[in-house]
């Protein structure tokens, strides 16, 4: 289950900031600094297409949260220096590069120092603190690039109080605005911190200011902007918290630049504004921070697991230009991971199958053998950097899960999970999968052929372990019968009823499934009797679950994944006994909230 503990800990990082802040939230910078120019640009590795596929690299961030022995000898997120990130660097491009890991990305904390105060320039920018980063920013970018790596660097939404500077500030490259001129009169404040005054974007002059900004960035050679603490998402709603215009406004920022700056949005973004996300930024993050903040830098429980529950209905958003970031890798070495060794490869091989971007948080100088052959197996890093939908769940969303996607050759990207606490056999059913009959099937991670299968194949799990599969049907399309929840012989009953639903097939579906709730199939036909996988499509916000049974039988409790909203038609399929000839299957929400329900499909036997 989710930590109860994760919002707690970013306020925490929040109170750090302002408890050190307090009394200088108007600083006023006493130094001009030089105006950014065109002609300051790093050279750079000619880059692809932005975020034509999921990025790979490095972050600092899970290090410098770790109270792990030695990372951060100085205190909270010490680790954050100029000679870590160059360590990181060098073992990156030793050990990584070749297998397509490219960015170094620098977190939370580049302009702060030691006790978290900040660095500004005479134009309300920050700048690198002089403890951390010596050389300055720019010479860290030109050093990454060096090495034939992408740089990439971090700040929060929002003007932060203490580059406020009383409001006298003047924008860079501007006659006439101040940092007055960028936000509200009343200071109103955002972010996942509320660290930060909100900007004006009905002032022109805030434009100005997040343009300054990106030439800034851009001039010092950045290849990759995280911007965080954006909402709605980061724990946070409301007006003050809406940051769309925003993330927009970089965007158009970035573009002014001439350089292509990925561009990622963090933290827990809100899925209701999925499409404003993918308009405007080259990636988002669905969940909240993997990291532990403890001993380690993760833990199963402490959100690792979460993610099997969270990214489901995100699925359909991904695709080039942008995807769906699950956060951190951190699988690279046992003792700091706080895993073990079946829940480093159930983890990695969730965020390979999901398409997420494959950054790690390790400490890459002390990656072990297994860690290492898990972030460099090529056929687990080809399913996520090739082209085709992210995997999704086509099972309930139990403890036994099977999650499958449609390569562009006409196999299957196929996984198993058991994310329960003990051993089980996980069973991928072809049907499923929309066909019957033979397949070819190989283990991806251990990269063995496992010949053929006739309809089915059961692989034994360790608790938290995985497998992960290439299945290439050798037998016929499933043939169905389809059966529509808003036909008139159905029966719905208390608060059910049909609506309106564009994706859905007829558009139309039955809602209102809650507290007693039911719809009832009434003249579904079995050519036989026998155990069929019924193949739901459903729509629902966020996990719902609702009691499936057939025959006046007692139900059972069937977990539906997120389906990305609504209106968003998502499928798993669900085992039904049927006995031949008619039937009646019921989908009855008992005393709980469940998701709507489109149609139904029954094999032909």
């Amino acid at each position: 289950m989710r930590s109860l503990t994760r919002p707690a800990v970013r306020t925490l990082r929040s109170a750090l900031v302002l408890a050190v802040t307090a009394g200088l939230a108007v600083a006023v910078p006493t130094a001009q600094a030089a105006p950014a120019a065109a002609g300051t640009t790093a050279t750079a590795p000619s880059p692809a297409p932005v975020a034509e596929k999921p990025y790979m690299g490095w972050s600092s961030w899970s290090l410098q949260t770790t109270s792990y022995p030695g990372v951060n000898p100085d205190g909270a997120y010490s680790y954050l220096t100029e000679a870590n990130v160059s360590k990181q660097t060098d073992a990156l491009a030793s050990k990584l590069k070749k297998f397509g890991y490219e960015y170094i990305n620098i977190d939370a904390g580049w302009w702060r120092g030691w006790d978290w105060t900040p660095e500004f320039d005479g134009y309300g920018r920050q700048q690198a603190d002089k403890e951390r980063f010596p050389s300055g920013m720019k010479a860290v970018a030109d050093r990454i690039h060096g090495k034939g790596l992408k740089a990439g660097i971090y700040l929060p939404v929002g003007l932060e109080k203490e580059g406020y500077g009383g409001g006298r500030l003047p924008v860079w490259n501007t006659d006439d605005c101040t940092t007055a001129d960028i936000v509200y009169s009343d200071l109103r404040t955002t972010n996942g911190w509320d660290s930060s005054y909100k900007l004006d974007f009905s002032r022109p002059c805030a434009q100005k200011y997040i343009d300054s900004q990106a030439q800034l960035i851009a001039g010092w050679g950045y290849d990759f902007l995280k911007l965080d603490g954006v909402g709605p998402g980061s724990f946070k709603s409301g007006d003050n918290y809406d940051n769309r215009t925003d993330v927009a406004a970089w965007q158009k920022a970035i573009r002014s630049t001439g350089r292509p700056v990925h561009l990622e949005i963090s933290w827990s973004m809100d899925i209701d504004y999925a499409k404003d996300w993918k308009a405007t930024s080259n990636g988002w993050r669905v969940d909240t921070d993997v990291e532990c903040y403890c001993d380690t830098l993760v833990s199963w429980e402490d959100s690792v697991e979460d993610r099997w529950r969270d990214t489901p209905g995100w699925t359909r958003y991904a695709g080039p230009g942008g995807w769906n970031d699950l956060d951190a890798i951190n699988v690279g070495n046992a003792a700091m991971s706080g895993l073990t060794k079946a829940e480093r490869q159930s983890y990695m091989t969730l965020w390979a199958v999901a398409k997420s971007p494959l950054f790690s948080g390790d400490d890459l100088t002390k990656i072990d053998d297994y860690g290492l052959s898990l972030m460099t197996n090529r056929e687990v890093l080809r399913i996520n950097q090739q082209p085709g939908r992210p995997a999704e769940p086509v099972t309930p969303a139990g403890d036994e899960q099977v999650w499958a996607s449609r390569n562009p050759d006409g196999s299957y990207t196929v996984a198993l999970f058991n994310q329960g606490d003990s051993p089980a056999a996980v069973t991928a059913d072809w049907a499923s999968l929309g066909f019957t009959g033979a397949a070819t099937v190989r283990d991806v991670w251990n990269g063995e052929d496992l010949g053929r299968h006739k309809d089915s194949l059961t692989e034994a799990l360790p608790a938290h372990g995985s497998r992960l599969l290439t299945v290439t049907p050798n037998g016929q399309k499933l043939r169905t019968t389809a059966y529509e929840a808003e036909a008139p012989a159905n029966v719905v009953t208390g608060t059910a009823s049909v609506g309106d639903c564009e994706e859905c097939s007829g558009a139309k579906k039955v809602g209102g499934l809650y507290t007693g709730a039911a719809l009832r199939f009434t003249d579904v036909v079995a050519e036989k009797a026998g155990r069929y996988l019924v193949k739901v499509d459903y729509t629902s916000r966020d996990p719902r679950s609702i009691g499936i049974s057939a025959n006046g039988r007692a139900p059972v409790a069937t977990a539906f994944p997120a389906s990305g909203g609504w209106g968003a038609v998502e499928s798993i399929s669900v085992p039904v006994t049927l006995k031949a000839g008619r039937n009646t299957v019921t989908f009855d929400s008992g005393t709980g909230y469940s998701p709507d329900i489109d149609r139904i499909e029954v094999p032909r036997a």
